[in-house]
């Protein structure tokens, strides 16, 4: 069974939309278009903004605690936590715990990740892995949920290379973006094509129409964000009549220091606010 609130480690990377810093995707235009990423926490708090299909949920909440460091030399880390609950009515409600982490190397060669999820008082679910990026493709090794190793198609691209992709997209003025992700989600098998549709940018001065945190933050005050929405789609699934229905899609305005603020996760049946509740800056280690 998924999360209530979709997919574990794509919710780590594109809820909170962090992304590593200027090394780290293959092209060097895209690298040159970002410069350096912030060193933050952020607490998100989830909340049911309505319901529709024939899945009725009556209620959801919960909260996103965040954790992102490191630098362009030495690698990237995030730490992520969310507890969330459903409420499917009738006495059916669905708490999942879900931890993560990951490290991913700056130049998109290596990822690692561990995700650990509870759902209500069932055990719990960890996928383990390392992927490596060797020539045209990446090999992927599990420990967990069992141990395997296989090859995916070179051209995948990590989930923080995915997100410098996208600012480096944006600057270029671009308005579509489409992208093949592994992250290590599911049962560490997953891979998503991505659609991706960036509006116009919103200069730093601009205000927004619902403050929060990271808009009071001096950190944030200059900075360039553009609202971005992602559709995610099973890679493995075909088209229906010439169409395919993306699993869920995430919207959010994205800064170009990778922080990203006033999400909306819509998983079809329901969909989510993330607010941001509270936004600190942590020193950031320089690169020697």
């Amino acid at each position: 069974m998924t999360l209530p609130f979709g997919n574990p480690s794509r919710a780590l990377v594109l809820t909170i939309a962090v992304a590593a810093g200027s090394g780290l995707v293959h092209g060097s235009a895209a690298a040159a278009a970002s410069g350096p990423f912030l060193a933050h926490q952020a607490l998100y708090d989830l909340s049911l903004v309505k319901s529709r299909g024939s899945n009725s949920v009556s209620d959801a909440r919960g909260r996103i605690l965040y954790n992102f460091s490191g630098n362009s030399c030495e690698g990237y880390t995030s730490e992520f936590r969310q507890v969330s609950e459903l409420d499917s009515g009738e006495g059916k409600v669905t708490l999942s715990d879900l931890r993560s982490s990951s490290w991913e190397d700056a130049s998109g060669k290596s990822y690692r990740f561990k995700i650990d999820t509870r759902m209500n008082d069932s055990e719990s679910s960890p996928v383990d892995g390392t992927a490596e990026r060797v020539g045209d493709h990446i090999t992927v090794k599990l420990t967990q949920p069992v141990k395997k190793t296989f090859n995916l198609d070179g051209k995948i691209v990590f989930p923080t290379e995915q997100i410098q992709h996208i600012i480096a997209a944006a600057r270029d003025g671009k308005s579509v973006l489409e992208q093949t992700v592994y992250d290590g989600s599911d049962n560490g098998e997953k891979v998503y094509n991505t659609l991706t549709v960036i509006g116009r940018p919103l200069a730093g001065d601009r205000a927004p129409s619902s403050p929060d945190p990271s808009t009071a933050s001096d950190a944030m005050k200059t900075m360039t964000r553009w609202p971005v929405t992602v559709s995610y789609y099973d890679s493995d699934a075909r088209a229906k009549d010439g169409e395919q229905t993306p699993v869920y899609a995430m919207s959010f305005e994205l800064y170009e220091n990778g922080v990203s603020r006033a999400l909306v996760l819509d998983y079809n049946d329901f969909v989510i606010s993330g607010a941001l509740d509270k936004f600190d800056v942590r020193d950031s280690k320089p690169c020697k």
